[in-house]
């Protein structure tokens, strides 16, 4: 469920989006696109549903509590087939099943239509009460079909519903244990091997403290738990998340819990759960403490007392400042938000409610926590949750449409802007795929690119507007790199656009926020345009290297209409299909990420295994090895290709990021940032420089540059590269030292201790002309 509630926190004027629930009678639910959200309601109940993308159809069907059809229940008649109802997956049907509902015959009410405007609503009083069902279909995009975008239910209700109604995430699975940790206390209980713990915040903002004990361990006299120092040690981060440094250890270096899902990303692993010193030292004697509370109830198995516990703490909020100082805030859990672990071994746990009232640890506001423990049986995917806004639900990391071909060649990786993607292969590694690019071909799965179609009679004027590219000048199947800035300059995203029609374009991204702003900016120009998010209808694989051209051309069909595989050129693409006329269809654009020939594919995810083998089958005779994101740095960073958070943000300007080129300012026209990138290109402050370095020791990122004791620069990338043989960064330069041939120094260690001479170099490294990737 949405929380997208703001309220005041800390004071007046503090935004807190999702956090505080100021109105309890309000309530936010989220219909993702394809699929359908059920919710329930009481007589007088008010429901809205908005259509925030606009064009999106939505279909409406009405339940009675004893499951028949009731679609008078709030005033409509159901004159449709519920299509996305009849062919929901098991486990939803099954959900309402259980309600008693019989949703397979009903029918629906069709609201809005491809016309309707973003941010079009459709309201409604419930009778009396009923079971309400949201759908949002789509089509395919790869079909000439819209995509689905998501729908947004917004319910008031009639009266606020009891604190015992707030509703919990649904059970992951059929747990075994199901039980609520009431505020101030704290619970024990057995965890056998395999199974999986999910620790749950029902308010939001409320830490947990978890304890876990090696059952076999103690049961031969040894008292075993989690140890922070060897995890932190083992695992190189301050806490454990999902993915490859997940686990748990215990002083004896043996893994007690693996993390599998986390949708907050912020806990402590530093501090004792709260003690009674805390509280008297504070002034509050007699305040109870997480420590009294997790010794009453470790003690009954053989566990002694201790004065503070080192705890896993859950949701609660630390860091340290740049003093090295040990800092605490509100946490960043909302309701519902939890914690996913699988026990490695047969255990003994504890979780609290911390009872810590007297600080911003849970909010200045204590409140329950919820356990469920699921049997070993199940199977849940590994995943992160993020959100692009603060008031958006949470979106655990997915899995490509090619994972079940990559998973199948390498364990190894690594999450990347919600999607698993590999690091890098089993018997290849980040060095054989490298010169398997610079010299053959591979294949690298870049489906995490974020893509929305911008559709309408405005929708080039949006792209003009957003881009600082002309769009005027973009044809009909032509692509443009362009970068995305905000009012001061500053580079938010960059992105390349295909044409696909007059009124149709791609936008395709790295930050999913950025189709947040276009559809801010075409509301504020007040345009008639869509702006469709179809990252998940379009996943796309890049083939790049000297022999992809010969791959491709045994693979690519194009109708008479559209350029033949041979005949696509640079920053082109075609619509085309894999295997003939009637085979998978495919855009196919001759764009890239490595400085190489080569060429990116896009298909729907339902075709995406298929479009993996035949792939794959074309290659054999091409020498192609699939690609990593290990060996992807190394070879962007010889093409001077730039990366979001390292050679740009958006306090850095095209010009400063080394893409100015981008930059169209003797167009007529007015794009975003426009007057800023005016005033910056007069007055230059920084440059994007290559650096090439004495030695073999690497620049890092945020390493800076020096001229004695002056800093001129930060090295934003480097690596060594192999087919250059030398040590080379990328380094954002004051212009005054930004002259090819320049001596300076890198700094490591404190940057005054050890340096390493390094001298300014063309960027590109690697094929400065891009005769390779134009060829």
């Amino acid at each position: 469920m949405l929380r997208d509630r703001p309220g005041v926190a800390g004071g007046p004027g503090a935004r807190a989006p999702g956090l505080l629930p100021v109105d309890p009678r309000f309530e936010s639910w989220w219909v993702r696109p394809g699929s359908a959200t059920a919710v329930e309601l009481r007589g007088d109940d008010r429901v809205t549903i908005i259509d925030p993308d606009g064009g999106q159809p939505a279909e409406l069907t009405v339940l009675a509590p004893d499951g028949r059809e009731d679609p008078g229940a709030l005033g409509t008649r159901a004159d449709v087939p519920a299509t996305v109802l009849r062919d929901a997956d098991d486990g939803f049907l099954g959900s309402l099943h259980a309600r008693g509902l019989k949703p397979h015959d009903a029918r629906a009410t069709r609201l809005f239509g491809p016309d309707s405007r973003p941010g079009a609503s459709e309201a409604f009083r419930a009778e009396r009460d009923a079971t309400v069902i949201v759908a949002a279909p789509g089509g395919r995009v790869v079909d000439g079909e819209p995509p689905a975008s998501a729908l947004v239910i917004e319910i008031r209700r009639a009266a606020p519903r009891a604190k015992e109604e707030i509703e919990l995430p649904p059970p992951l699975a059929e747990p075994r244990l199901d039980f609520r940790v009431d505020l101030a206390t704290a619970l024990a209980y057995e965890v056998r091997a395999g199974e999986y713990i999910q620790v749950i915040d029902v308010e939001g903002r409320q830490c947990s403290d978890f304890l876990a004990f090696h059952r076999g361990k103690l049961d031969r006299g040894l008292e075993r738990g989690l140890d922070g120092v060897t995890t932190r040690t083992l695992m190189g981060h301050a806490y454990p998340s999902p993915g490859l440094q997940g686990k748990f250890y215990d002083v004896d270096m043996d893994p007690l819990v693996e993390v599998v899902r986390d949708t907050v990303g912020r806990h402590d692993t530093f501090a004792l759960a709260c003690t009674s010193k805390y509280y008297e030292d504070m002034g509050y004697p007699g305040h109870i403490s997480c420590t009294e509370n997790f010794n009453a109830e470790v003690t009954p198995y053989g566990i002694a007392e201790r004065k503070g516990w080192e705890a896993l703490n859950f949701f609660y909020n630390t860091s340290f400042d740049r003093d090295n100082v040990l800092f605490m805030d509100e946490p960043w859990s909302r309701p519902g938000d939890y914690v996913l672990l699988r026990a490695m071994t047969d255990l003994v746990c504890a979780s609290s409610a911390c009872p810590d009232d007297i600080d911003p640890a849970n909010g200045w506001e204590i409140t329950d926590v919820h356990v469920r423990v699921y049997s070993p049986e199940n199977r849940f995917s590994t995943a992160i949750a993020h959100r692009v806004t603060p008031e958006a639900e949470p979106v655990l990391t997915k899995e490509t449409t090619f994972h079940p071909r990559t998973s199948e060649l390498t364990d190894s990786f690594v999450e990347y802007r919600g999607y698993w993607l590999p690091h890098c292969f089993n018997n290849e590694g980040g060095i054989s795929e490298y010169w398997a690019c610079r010299e053959k071909a591979v294949v690298v799965d870049l489906s995490p690119l974020r893509k929305w179609e911008v559709l309408g009679p405005d929708a080039e004027t949006l792209i003009q507007w957003a881009i600082t590219r002309d769009a005027r000048r973009l044809a009909v199947g032509h692509v443009v790199y362009t970068a995305v800035c905000n009012e001061t300059g500053g580079m938010m995203d960059d992105a390349t656009v295909f044409r696909l029609g007059d009124d149709n374009f791609r936008f395709i991204g790295g930050d999913p926020y950025t189709g947040v702003w276009l559809k801010e900016l075409a509301e504020r120009l007040g345009l008639h345009v869509f702006v469709k998010p179809s990252t998940d209808q379009l996943h796309n694989l890049a083939v790049q290297g000297p022999e992809s051209r010969e791959l491709m051309k045994k693979l690519v069909w194009t109708p008479p209409t559209q350029p033949s595989l041979e005949e696509l050129r640079w920053f082109r693409f075609l619509v085309g299909r894999f295997g003939g006329y009637d085979g998978i269809p495919v855009v196919v654009s001759r764009t890239g990420y490595t400085g190489e020939l080569g060429y990116e594919v896009f298909c729907h995810p339902d075709d995406g295994p298929a479009v993996w083998d035949a792939i794959w089958a074309a290659g054999r005779d091409h020498g192609l090895k699939p690609l990593g994101l290990e060996a992807l740095d190394m070879i962007r960073i010889e093409a001077g290709l730039i990366f979001a958070g390292y050679e740009f943000d958006d306090q850095v300007d095209p010009f400063e990021a080394g893409i100015g080129f981008t930059v169209k300012l003797d167009s007529e026209d007015d794009f975003v940032g426009k007057e800023a990138l005016l005033e910056r290109r007069e007055h230059p402050q920084r440059k994007l420089v290559g650096l090439e370095l004495e030695g073999n020791e690497t620049a890092g990122h945020g390493d800076e540059v020096y001229v004695g004791r002056r800093r001129v620069g930060v090295v934003t990338s480097g690596t060594r590269s192999p087919v250059l043989r030398k040590n080379i960064a990328m380094c954002r330069m004051a212009v005054q030292y930004g002259e090819i041939g320049t001596d300076v120094e890198v700094g490591k260690l404190d940057g005054l201790q050890k340096r390493i001479p390094a001298k300014v170099v063309r960027v590109p490294f690697y094929d400065p002309d891009k005769t390779k990737p134009r060829s």
